[in-house]
C-alpha cells in the first residue's frame, strides 16, 4: 500500500547534528511520534494530512544519536484511533518507550488493557480545529473516567485563544492533565500579557496540570538561524518556556516532536532543538527535573526512585 504525503510537507531532517548540550543521564524525549510505515500501519481514512513515513527504528536511532535514554510516543492524528504503530513501537522498545493513545468511546476494557500492557499510559484529546473533527465533550469525559482506573493521564492539545471556552472542561478532568506545547502561546504577544497569564493561572490553580515546554519550531516567529555562530535558534520562545519551567519545575516535560508533523516552512535540526534546552532550564537541577525526574514520575513511576538515585 502506497501513500502520497500531503503536498508541501517537509521530510524530517535526515542528518541531525550532535547536540553540544550534554543531556543528563536517563533523559526522556517525552513527545515524539511514529508514522506508519504506511505499508504496515495504514493511515486513517479520515486524516487531515498524510505524513512521510517515520518508523520506530528511525526514532530509536535518533534517540541514541541525541543522547536520550527513553521516549514517550504520542499518537498522531494521521493514524486516528488506530494505535497499532505507536503500540508496536512501545512494545518492542525493551521498556524504553511509553505511549499516549487516541481512543473512542467504543474502546473495550480488553483493548485498554492490551494498550496498557504495550506501554500506554495516557490518552490524547486534540482540540486544534484544523487537525481534527469535534468530539463531544461528554464522550471525552467518559473516556477520561475509564482510563483514570488504569492510572493513565490525559494529554490536551489546544491553541491559546481557545483556552477560555475549554477551561471548564479541562478543570473537570479527573486525571493528571498534560498540556502540549504550553497551549501554543502567540509569542508575538507580551510575556506578561493576559493570554499567557491565563495559561499560567490555569497551571497555578490546578496542581494536576502539567505542561510540555516543547515545539519552539512551531511557536517561533524569528525562526531557526544561528546568531554569530551560536546555536541560538528560536529565542523568541525562550522567555515563555523559561517562565513555565521556573514557575512549575515539578510539572514540566520536554520532547523533540520528531518527525515534526505537518511543517511546511522549515524542518528543524533535532540536535539544535536539544541545544534549546539549557536556555529554558538554566540550572542542572532544573534540567534534571525537566528531562529525567518528571517524565520518570509520570511514565515509569515504578522506576522513578531509582532514577533519582543515579
Amino acid at each position: 500500500m502506497k501513500f502520497e504525503k500531503t503536498p508541501g510537507w517537509l521530510d524530517w531532517y535526515a542528518a541531525p547534528s550532535r547536540p553540544r548540550f550534554s543531556l543528563p543521564s536517563g533523559s526522556v524525549d517525552a513527545h515524539c511520534h511514529v508514522f506508519g510505515p504506511g505499508a504496515h500501519f495504514p493511515y486513517a481514512p479520515e486524516r487531515k494530512y498524510t505524513p512521510c513515513d517515520a518508523s520506530k527504528a528511525q526514532l530509536f536511532a535518533l534517540r541514541d544519536h541525541l543522547g536520550f535514554a527513553r521516549n514517550v510516543i504520542v499518537q498522531a492524528t494521521c493514524h486516528g484511533a488506530d494505535n497499532r504503530a505507536m503500540a508496536d513501537a512501545c512494545f518492542t522498545s525493551d521498556g524504553n518507550a511509553r505511549g499516549v493513545a487516541t481512543v473512542r468511546r467504543s474502546v473495550t476494557d480488553r483493548e485498554l488493557e492490551m494498550l496498557h500492557a504495550a506501554g500506554v499510559r495516557g490518552v490524547r484529546f486534540n482540540f486544534v480545529k484544523r487537525l481534527v473533527d469535534f468530539t463531544p465533550k461528554d464522550e471525552l469525559m467518559e473516556i477520561a473516567g475509564r482510563v483514570r482506573l488504569l492510572g493513565w493521564h490525559v494529554v490536551i492539545y489546544f491553541e491559546a485563544q481557545d483556552l477560555p471556552e475549554l477551561w471548564d472542561f479541562f478543570t473537570a478532568l479527573p486525571t493528571t492533565v498534560v498540556v502540549d506545547h504550553m497551549g501554543r502561546p502567540d509569542v508575538r504577544k507580551p510575556l506578561d500579557g493576559p493570554e499567557f497569564a491565563l495559561f499560567l493561572r490555569f497551571m497555578r490553580e490546578h496542581d494536576n496540570v502539567w505542561s510540555k515546554v516543547s515545539c519552539p519550531e512551531r511557536l517561533s516567529v524569528g525562526g531557526p538561524p544561528a546568531l554569530n555562530g551560536e546555536r541560538a535558534a528560536y529565542r523568541d520562545v525562550v522567555p515563555f518556556a523559561r517562565r513555565v519551567v521556573e514557575t512549575f519545575p515539578d510539572r514540566v516535560l520536554w520532547g523533540t516532536d520528531w518527525p515534526h508533523p505537518n511543517l511546511k516552512e522549515h524542518m528543524p535540526d533535532d540536535g539544535l532543538l536539544v541545544d534549546f534546552i539549557p536556555h529554558i532550564a538554566v540550572t542542572a537541577a532544573l534540567q534534571r527535573k525537566l528531562l529525567v525526574d518528571n517524565p520518570m514520575r509520570l511514565y515509569w513511576p515504578e522506576e522513578a526512585g531509582v532514577a533519582r538515585e543515579n
